[in-house]
């Protein structure tokens, strides 16, 4: 079935008239380096290219990894060592136009209408050079290797990476990740998927070739000529929310109205009534998708028929069944099965069922009508090799707390991620600015007092080789965080809740709390989550306790939201692999590896001691 996207008001919109399900799904070439080229290396040109994300519209003009939008899939074999030549060979202007647009008292939402609704251009934006940095997103890599965000080049140059891939089998993917400009470059194109197989995925015989499709997610805008035709041209517009003290704008993270699977607006994908393997990636600026499969002709949810096999780190142990929506938050992957085989003949939609999408088409399936004999079955056991950790089984470790702020905290317009250290009491003055007090499910009250807060102050954490750590992130209000730690998988050790806004002891004036944060009790955490994760959401009022080894890698690494205008304006911090033998003579730092405590309390009991593991 087709049909034409209608406005608001019902009526066809010369600025929207783009007919969903039109143009066929585009699948990235696969690279799959032998084991003689890989230890040779193999070169990815970054170039401008041309590629048409609607066949209503005009070519764009993009960034891309060998002239494909997304990138081309590179597949390798688990402890198969890859060195890559990311080469820039990118030339003219950057394709992305910027805009800040002001909302319209009783209008509709700007990020919602395509064109730049008579906001100006960013000169600045339009004057940035093709500077450009790959990140290998999830490698355990060292950090020579790890596409570090000060380290991009120009054109001409290129960038050296080495991947050794001693992981289980895995999606990661990868990303442009250059200081400051990481949004508009990865606007421009700049992403693609990276496959790890192993002996244990080949043991279950997943559907494989055609049958096994990688699906990157994305939204963008659109600009428009002076007639409201759609140009094709990229358009990166955000809201204005409100204004800095110096007269700048404080604008909401990138949403667009127009959904991209692979490149393409909407796609529809023909598929045999048998058994797919989906790899699916949120490659978004900042918008979490809820996911859902429904019936194209009723609308109604399909259920039996999804199953989610795998998270960020790999496989999960059981298959869940994804009959209800799924959010998945930008930089998050799912492994994901589609039996089409008891849907013969029928048309599917994947949608984003979360509220206020004014466009919720994702794309479309379109079973075949003939049956096909299809060996494979869903397996009780995907992950034979998989272990859950919780706090009985936790191997000894080190304990960090991370406090992410809300929008106006101290005077700072856009969210904020300090790094918090524990104190004891009356060490620091309470109430003050950067100090905020977490009384646990044990009914402690435990004391922290904050450390850096911008990309650029004094390196804060200092890790082990091979030590585990657990990091807990509190939200004290404002957006859901996407938060990914570099090098490292981890799990979700639990979920808490603590009240934010007015009366919940966090004084966004004062920058810290005047009485203590007081427990609300656990949230679950979702079978879809308690595997092993790169990227996890930590909503307002959660705060997110996850734990990891921080091992096989060392030299400097990054943490940051993966909201990519967040990362941009200063919600990302570096953090320090070293041996513990090499510690031992380093100076200028304040405590060990791991001085905190789980954040929510009770749980391990008391603060790390200098170098400590935590007990």
């Amino acid at each position: 079935m087709t049909e034409t996207v209608l406005g608001p008001a019902g009526k066809q919109e010369a600025a929207a008239e783009l007919t969903p399900f039109v143009d066929a799904l585009r699948v990235p070439p696969v690279l799959r380096p032998g084991r003689a080229e890989a230890l040779r290396g193999i070169e990815i040109n970054q170039t401008t290219a041309w590629a048409r994300l609607h066949s209503q519209l005009p070519p764009t003009r993009v960034w891309t990894y060998e002239g494909h939008f997304p990138g081309p899939t590179i597949e390798v074999r688990r402890g198969r060592r890859l060195r890559v030549t990311w080469n820039n060979r990118l030339t003219g202007a950057h394709p992305v136009v910027a805009v800040e647009a002001d909302p319209v008292p009783g209008g509709p939402d700007p990020a919602d209408e395509p064109g730049r609704g008579g906001a100006r251009p960013l000169a600045e934006v339009a004057a940035l050079p093709a500077w450009t940095v790959t990140h290998l997103h999830g490698a355990n890599t060292g950090g020579g290797n790890d596409g570090w965000t000060e380290n991009a080049v120009s054109p001409g140059d290129s960038q050296l990476a080495e991947y050794p891939n001693d992981h289980r089998a895995v999606a990661w993917w990868y990303h442009d990740h250059a200081m400051d400009i990481t949004r508009w470059n990865v606007f421009a194109g700049l992403a693609g998927m990276y496959l790890v197989r192993d002996d244990e995925e080949d043991a279950l015989r997943l559907p494989r070739g055609a049958y096994e499709i990688p699906l990157i997610v994305q939204d963008r805008n659109l600009d428009q000529d002076e007639d409201g035709r759609l140009t094709g041209g990229l358009l990166h517009k955000t809201v204005v929310v409100a204004h800095d003290a110096a007269g700048g704008n404080l604008t909401r993270a990138f949403t667009g109205p127009y959904t991209l699977v692979n490149g393409v607006i909407w796609p529809h994908l023909d598929v045999a009534a048998r058994w797919y393997r989906f790899r699916v990636l949120n490659a978004a600026n900042a918008r979490t998708f809820l996911l859902r499969l429904v019936d194209d002709e009723t609308g109604e949810p399909v259920r039996g028929a999804m199953w989610q096999i795998g998270t960020d780190g790999g496989l999960l142990p059981r298959p869940v069944a994804l009959d209800e929506p799924l959010p998945v938050a930008p930089a998050e992957r799912l492994d994901v099965l589609i039996d089409f085989g008891a849907l013969r003949g029928r048309r599917l939609r994947l949608v984003n069922a979360a509220e206020g999408v004014r466009y919720p088409q994702i794309m479309q399936f379109r079973v075949d009508e003939k049956e096909v004999r299809d060996p494979f079955t869903l397996p009780e056991v995907v992950s034979g090799s998989f272990r859950r950790i919780t706090h009985e089984t936790a191997p000894e470790h080190g304990h960090r707390l991370l406090a992410l702020t809300p929008p106006g905290t101290a005077g700072s317009g856009h969210p904020g991620l300090w790094e918090m250290h524990p104190v004891e009491p009356g060490a620091v003055a309470v109430p003050s600015e950067g100090v905020i007090q977490i009384k646990g499910p044990d009914g402690t009250v435990r004391t922290y007092r904050r450390g850096a807060t911008t990309f650029d102050d004094a390196l804060g954490f200092m890790v082990e080789h091979g030590a585990w750590e657990q990091w807990s992130f509190i939200n004290l209000g404002g957006p859901m965080h996407p938060m990914h730690i570099h090098l490292i998988d981890f799990q979700v050790l639990g979920r808490e809740l603590y009240p934010t806004g007015a009366g919940s002891g966090f004084d966004q004036t004062l920058g810290g709390t005047r009485a203590p944060l007081e427990y609300g009790g656990a949230a679950p955490v979702s079978d879809s989550d308690a595997g092993w994760k790169d990227v996890i959401q930590v909503p307002p009022g959660q705060l997110v306790k996850v734990i990891g080894r921080f091992e096989g890698a060392k030299g400097r690494f990054m943490y940051h939201c993966h909201l990519l205008e967040h990362e941009d304006m200063g919600m990302m911090r570096p953090y320090v692999v070293m041996p513990r033998e090499v510690m031992a003579f380093h100076h200028g730092m304040s405590g060990g590896h791991g001085g905190g405590h789980d954040g929510g309390g009770g749980h391990d009991g008391g603060h790390d001691g200098h170098g400590g593991h935590g007990g």
